[in-house]
């Protein structure tokens, strides 16, 4: 926040794009920085950041905005510029009454905000204020969270499951990613190997314009180079040119190279990324809450722009 309000301090009306490109050069970004996404991916993190230290510092009352998309300093601002502050935090901004209410309003009150915050990111509320993330980097961080533990325990339900239950699972998610044509279709063509594992043909669309040779082995040990070879001899003895290989384990570096070599299309699916896929789809999981973070629609003032 310190930059921002530095930079606003000639007393001139600053535009945030102008804003975000000044600082990004004054810090010497390079484009990976630039580039770097919200853990959501949904916008560039140093552009959001920029526009919370802008919205933290209106709602403390430092800068104040008389027309959309442009802010400058306040009295305020330049009185604690003055004091030469090393930095600019929360802490330093709770000594403004009014970013103390910006901070709870939105709860009604500090009990109900230090539950949402606990909801959100597992910490109290004023560990969450001190913190360096905006409020989307943490919310999506501690999705992130979730998420990761979910899948770690989606795993080991996947490992634990008997060989035809695993068969229903790999065909549900493939039906779910679109591919199979029909569910029906995909469990004629699927299962038929009978050894712990499945193998089979899949439509790779509802037209059946072109199959996908399936291997799915339930696995605790690393999946080799000798099992994709063995794979990709199968591949052409069915006439295929496309394969997916899955299992609950993962696969060597030798295994991985192979694949990618070799002239047939070949996906590797690790148990990593099976149950990511599972969670992606829906596939053994179902939804429990969920949050819209929405952000102010432009285009519906843009009518009543002077």
């Amino acid at each position: 926040m310190l930059p921002v309000l530095r930079l606003a301090a000639d007393g001139e009306e600053h535009r945030f794009r102008d804003v975000v490109e000044t600082l990004a050069d004054e810090h010497e970004l390079t484009d990976e920085e630039r580039n770097t996404l919200l853990p959501s991916g949904t916008a560039p993190l140093f552009d959001n950041r920029v526009g919370w230290a802008r919205t933290y510092l209106k709602q403390a009352g430092l800068v104040t905005s008389r027309k959309r998309g442009y802010f400058n300093i306040t009295e305020r601002g330049r009185t604690l510029l003055a004091r030469n502050p090393a930095r600019i935090d929360n802490s330093t901004l709770d000594q403004f009454p009014e970013f103390i209410a910006f901070r709870q309003k939105k709860s009604g009150d500090t009990q109900t905000s230090e539950s949402a915050a606990m909801l959100t990111t597992g910490v109290p509320s004023a560990e969450v204020v001190e913190s360096k993330s905006t409020p989307e980097e943490s919310l999506a961080q501690a999705y992130q969270r979730l998420r990761t533990n979910l899948e770690a325990e989606l795993l080991e339900q996947v490992k634990s499951s008997t060989p035809s239950f695993f068969e229903r699972l790999v065909i549900d998610l493939l039906v779910a990613m679109g591919y199979g044509g029909s569910r029906q279709d995909a469990g004629r063509a699927i299962g038929r190997s009978g050894d712990g594992g499945i193998d089979g043909m899949i439509k790779e669309d509802k037209l059946g314009l072109d199959v996908i040779y399936v291997q799915a082995k339930r696995w605790e040990s690393t999946v080799g180079r000798p099992e994709i070879q063995k794979f990709a001899g199968a591949l052409q003895g069915q006439r295929a040119n496309k394969g997916v290989f899955i299992t609950t384990s993962n696969f060597s570096r030798e295994a991985e190279e192979y694949a990618s070599v070799i002239s047939s299309k070949i996906i590797l699916v690790s148990g990593e990324l099976l149950v990511r896929l599972m969670v992606d789809h829906n596939v053994g999981v179902s939804p429990v809450s969920s949050y819209e973070v929405k952000k102010i629609d432009t285009d519906y003032f843009e009518g009543d722009a002077v």
